[in-house]
């Protein structure tokens, strides 16, 4: 009986010390568009945009993330270098509020309770779900007409580096494929407004959120081992 109760303590107290490390902070930077509006550099930040984050780390190569960023995207054909998009003279403006999930994977072992320097590169990918806009262009001018809400695939590339016993500090570009072409008023799906429908039809729109993270760390430290 004696040995069954140490075998369960044991267990518990492995369970115990897997309490993992967490992180909380901000993401501050910018954003911009890529679709049928404007130009087509796809990192290129022409508006601010900024965030919190939140990540469980699992271990010192991967951890789970969850965010929230929210930013205005716009784009102006006047910056394009195609010609027809030049002489088009389109612009607009659309809010972004994105709630993400995510897993983020370490190049190299982040094992934060360490108390030497740590840096690494990143890759993050996952699900977003946002909300946006639903705009449409006529005679030129873009107007809204109410609200959208989608989701998109987040690929996200990073390098982030202890500054701190607690702080990190990150740098991050992260490109986010959208299961929708209306972000900037090309083909909004009414039926009413199939008239007033441009741009290729056939491919999503993009949008880019680029900058910096600092995160807060905090938790017990974990064994990172198996049972």
């Amino acid at each position: 009986m004696k040995k069954k109760l140490s075998v369960i303590i044991g267990l518990f107290l492995s369970v115990s010390l897997q309490a993992q490390i967490h992180e909380i902070g901000v993401f501050i930077g910018g954003s911009n568009y890529i679709g049928d509006v404007g130009s087509t550099t796809y990192i290129a930040p022409n508006e601010p945009a900024f965030g919190i984050l939140y990540k469980w780390n699992r271990s010192p190569r991967h951890s789970w993330r969850i965010s929230y960023s929210q930013s205005t995207i716009s784009a102006d054909d006047r910056d394009s270098e195609e010609a027809g998009r030049s002489l088009r003279g389109y612009h607009f403006e659309n809010s972004i509020k994105e709630l993400s999930l995510a897993l983020e994977f370490n190049f190299f072992d982040f094992n934060l309770h360490t108390l030497d320097h740590k840096t690494t590169p990143y890759v993050t990918s996952g699900i977003s779900f946002l909300k946006y806009d639903n705009l449409y262009v006529e005679l030129g001018e873009t107007k809204k007409n109410g609200g959208k809400s989608s989701v998109a695939i987040p690929m996200i590339v990073g390098v982030k580096s202890k500054i701190s016993r607690s702080l990190i500090l990150g740098v991050e570009a992260g490109a986010r494929y959208t299961f929708t072409d209306n972000l900037d008023g090309s083909n909004p799906k009414e039926s009413s407004l199939s008239a007033l429908r441009f741009g290729n039809l056939n491919n999503n729109d993009w949008y880019v959120f680029s900058g910096f993270t600092l995160t807060y760390t905090f938790g017990e430290k974990p064994c990172y081992c198996p049972l």
